[in-house]
């Protein structure tokens, strides 16, 4: 029998596998968001719960940064902003990944 960590792992798995495909894709990003929000009280207690909020955050702040990147484009820095961030984002699929991999919480709680 799977423990609670083990079962939102590979929840948290598919999410990172999901946020990495909308770069060619674009909808698996909040297809994985949508997960996040429904499994995120099954999480709750374990070290897997750290990624999840990782990845809630890495969705809303991507949005966030594109809408800008898009706003800004017209005064030149929109290009900027927008190549940041994917860059930004594709970091943190890789280090949420990586671990995720190792069994390691995002950060510690204060």
């Amino acid at each position: 029998m799977k423990t609670p960590a083990e079962k939102t792992s590979n929840i948290a798995l598919v999410v990172y596998i999901l946020q990495a495909v909308s770069f060619f894709t674009g909808i698996t990003a909040l297809i994985g968001l949508i997960i996040n929000y429904i499994k995120q009280d099954e999480a709750k207690g374990t070290w897997v719960a750290s990624h999840f909020r990782w990845q809630i955050r890495t969705f809303w702040f991507g949005v966030l940064w594109s809408v800008i990147g898009i706003i800004t484009m017209g005064i030149g820095i929109g290009f900027f902003i927008l190549t940041v961030n994917v860059i930004w984002i594709i970091y943190r699929i890789i280090k949420g990944w990586l671990n995720l991999n190792d069994e390691k919480p995002m950060y510690q709680d204060a």
